[in-house]
């Protein structure tokens, strides 16, 4: 990523970059993460006897097929300790989440990168892709940086070709702001097949980024593989307390939800009347396509930077003419769309 801190601009203001809640979490859920601290000195140990109950209750899934890490990040890395190792393959979207490679190369598996469509995942060239040596697909569902989506029908073409052997693996972070009618729950697809998996975090609607929660949904022999090998006592006691009151809080999931939905047309509307391209997105951040490059992102990203507003640019050469703009407060939106007017307008 690109975005680090700089001597020549003032510390930003206005937080636009990780894709974290400007929201936060519902009081309660600060309130049961600091009454939990007064037991602090124990080690919780097992968290999934108190979230997977919860969980399953809100989504209505099966408490025996979920487990929980710090982050959907930890349940990742050990879908890939479990089921790759040299010899085999990781196939992915190009353009999709940059964190999994990682991953796989930490296990010795090859990646395979295929090429995606104005950064949708291509079903057809992961479909192309597959070998005997594939063990895993991995598929972010909408998609992170782009905010891109496969519908129902996509995604259940894709996992009809995988063989039985091969984990699909949808990592589902945003999909509590998805709108999109086409869309299928996750779940859904975990619950029809033995080889697929969903990763979930409370990172985002949750606004529980710092507390480090994410669960996994699939069949009862994955979930048990990678239960096995996570650490002991893998989440902290304050933060299943936070998860579990921010669970119950559905007001305030629901406002957060609606806020994003609002905010996020908002913003898109604003910014493509600008002249700029809005990639459509179904989570809570926006991509968008600078493509004068003498009006360049990287020099939009400075000009903001100036104006104490941060917002995020990536490594990726894909990504070389586009800023992430994580959806915030409306007058957060505000700020960064008028400072974007006036670079646009002349600004130094």
């Amino acid at each position: 990523m690109i975005g680090g801190a700089s001597a020549d601009v003032p510390p930003p203001a206005i937080l636009l970059n990780s894709n974290e809640s400007v929201f936060g979490p519902s009081p309660s859920a600060r309130a049961a993460a600091c009454a939990a601290i007064s037991n602090v000195e124990r080690y919780l140990e097992n968290p999934d006897d108190i979230l997977a109950p919860a969980i399953a209750a809100q989504y209505g899934l099966d408490a025996a097929r979920i487990t929980t890490g710090q982050g959907s990040d930890d349940l990742l890395a050990r879908l890939a300790r479990a089921y790759l190792g040299q010899g085999t393959e990781l196939i992915r979207s190009a353009n999709g989440y940059l964190k999994v490679p990682n991953y796989a190369f930490a296990n010795d598996a090859e990646v395979v990168s295929v090429a995606d469509d104005a950064f949708k995942p291509s079903v057809d060239r992961m479909i192309d892709a597959l070998t005997e040596r594939t063990r895993i697909v991995y598929l972010a569902n909408p998609e992170n940086p782009a905010g891109t989506y496969l519908n129902s029908a996509e995604l259940r073409c894709l996992h009809a070709a995988l063989p039985e052997n091969v984990l699909l693996i949808v990592d589902a972070a945003y999909e509590e702001y998805v709108d999109a009618a086409d869309y299928e729950p996750a779940h859904k697809l975990v619950e029809a097949a033995n080889n697929v998996v969903m990763c979930r975090t409370f990172s985002k609607i949750f606004g529980l980024a710092g507390a480090r929660v994410g669960w996994m949904y699939g069949s009862n022999d994955v979930v048990d593989s990678v239960r096995r090998i996570g650490l002991t006592f893998p989440v902290a006691s304050s933060s299943v307390a936070a998860a579990v009151a921010a669970l119950e809080d559905t007001a305030h999931t629901r406002f957060v939800r609606e806020t994003n939905l609002n905010n996020r047309a908002w913003l898109s509307a604003a910014l493509t009347e600008m002249g700029l391209h809005v990639v459509p997105s179904q989570a809570n951040f926006v991509l968008v396509h600078f493509p004068d490059p003498v009006k360049s992102a990287e020099a939009a990203d400075l000009f903001l930077r100036g104006q104490g507003i941060s917002v995020r640019r990536f490594a990726s050469p894909a990504y070389r003419d586009f800023i992430r703009i994580t959806i915030g407060h409306r007058y957060e939106l505000q700020a960064a769309r008028d400072g974007l007017a006036a670079f646009l307008d002349g600004g130094a």
